[in-house]
């Protein structure tokens, strides 16, 4: 995958509410965690505020951010704004699939 491709999935600068969601539904597949509710447990959440962000409602809980962060060594700057260059290689290998899978997930539950 090239650059402009994976500028284009992550969908960098694009900070919108549906974005952000597809940001944070590939890092829940990334973390390997079997439901969401123990993304939400993991970051201190509760599954409403993590459920509304992976909706697209709201935009992720900042405590969530600090989970994916300091356990998975995914960044708020990745989250919010798509920006990817920051993060390790082999976060941008499991990273970039589960993006695909997101956003056809997305793509579907809107189409």
């Amino acid at each position: 995958m090239d650059l402009e491709q994976k500028t284009k999935l992550a969908r960098v600068n694009d900070m919108g509410l549906a974005a952000t969601a597809i940001r944070l539904r590939a890092a829940y597949i990334v973390t390997g965690l079997p439901k969401q509710q123990d993304l939400a447990k993991a970051s201190g959440i509760s599954k409403t505020v993590l459920s509304n962000a992976m909706a697209g409602s709201t935009f992720p809980n900042r405590d969530v951010m600090k989970y994916l962060y300091r356990a998975h060594r995914i960044d708020f700057n990745f989250i919010l704004n798509g920006d990817f260059a920051q993060l390790p290689g082999d976060v941008q290998d499991r990273l970039f699939p589960a993006l695909e899978a997101a956003t056809s997930e997305w793509d579907q539950k809107e189409g």
